[in-house]
């Protein structure tokens, strides 16, 4: 085929995927606009969750705990590493006291119980992971940042350091090292930013390694590190988002997969149930992630919100679907879990490059 039909294949392709993505962005955005002037101070989540943070943790060689979305504590090498916080109820663009954007759907966690935060890691600069009102209140002069390249100037000032590592990028926080991986996403915050980064990374102690794989897509690029010497202990996965984003973040069945080429010995989920980024069910992530895990179901831990896993657990029971949900926002009974659909039921792409909180 001419190179010339090729590159008009591939604009009509391009095309459609913006058209696709705008649509969808529309189409959940104008919903959440009139709910934003109802409730902008987000009164209707009630209480902040308190964690429970044991005393033996701080002995522990690693511990962590989903507090939403992508929003993980993290207790390695003796510091508290705390990874996207966002507490907002809700992301977006601020416009004066409001926030245009999407509405939290489960309590954020207390911040009052939470320990001091020694290392923040920052994967990209997308609204639900960078999140400047949630780094305000995380701000102090023993804080160190770590971001994503050309994005360490979105991060509020007052902190220890702030530091942008480039992908394969190492440095040094303390008795923690840090390495930058390139995932399978995007990092722009709007849509002509383009040029801004997107990280995961790997935190390695003296005898721990856990792998954050921030947003990402299906890729081979975290097989390589079950080839090195020190395995994954801990591997940090999201699991949704998928529809219609699937070109930009995996599925549950990828999830495991990249999981298990990875090396990794214990799975967290994360990035899902927590914003209304999507059209998948609330509850299919999960549900579908255990099925993919079948008999290494045990493997999948951290499940329930604000509960605090430590790796020297002696045994690891399979999570309850749908046990992790606090309850819905809008709707004062439990959660019903749904069957979930097939894995390659939805599969429509995203669009790079575009306004995605």
């Amino acid at each position: 085929m001419p190179i010339r039909r090729i590159l008009q294949a591939k604009q009509a392709q391009l095309l459609l995927m913006q058209t696709s993505g705008a649509i969808n962005r529309l189409r959940r955005y104008s919903a959440e606009v009139p709910a934003a002037v109802r409730d902008h101070t987000g009164a209707a989540l009630g209480a902040p969750l308190a964690v429970d943070l044991p005393e033996r943790v701080l002995g522990s060689s690693l511990a962590a705990a989903w507090l939403g979305h992508a929003t993980v504590l993290v207790r390695i090498g003796g510091m508290w590493v705390l990874t996207d916080p966002v507490f907002s109820a809700r992301i977006g663009v601020p416009l004066g006291p409001l926030t245009l954007g999407l509405s939290r759907l489960q309590p954020p966690p207390d911040l009052a119980t939470l320990p001091p935060i020694d290392l923040v890691l920052l994967s990209h600069a997308h609204f639900d992971h960078l999140d400047k009102p949630s780094l305000k209140r995380l701000v102090s002069p023993n804080t160190t940042v770590i971001a994503a390249a050309k994005t360490g100037r979105l991060v509020p000032r007052g902190f220890g350091a702030v530091h942008e590592l480039p992908w394969d990028g190492e440095m040094s926080v303390g008795p923690l090292r840090v390495r930058a991986i390139r995932p399978r996403h995007w990092g722009a915050r709007l849509s002509l930013d383009t040029h801004r980064g997107f990280n995961a990374y790997v935190i390695d102690s003296e005898e721990r390694r856990v792998l954050f794989a921030g947003d990402t897509a299906r890729t081979d690029v975290f097989g390589t590190l079950a080839r090195e010497r020190k395995g994954i202990d801990l591997s940090i996965f999201g699991i949704g988002a998928y529809d219609p984003w699937v070109h930009h973040h995996a599925t549950p069945e990828e999830a495991w997969m990249m999981h298990t080429e990875s090396g990794g010995r214990f799975l967290m989920p994360m990035h899902h149930s927590t914003f209304k980024l999507s059209d998948e069910p609330r509850d299919e992530p999960l549900k579908r992630l255990l099925a993919a895990a079948g008999e290494g179901a045990s493997r999948i831990v951290g499940c329930d919100l604000g509960k605090v896993w430590e790796s020297e657990s002696a045994h690891e029971a399979r999570p309850e679907v749908g046990a992790y949900f606090v309850r819905d926002r809008d709707d004062p009974t439990p959660t019903t879990p749904t069957t979930p659909s097939t894995p390659n039921a939805r599969s429509t792409p995203g669009t790079p490059g575009t306004p995605m909180p």
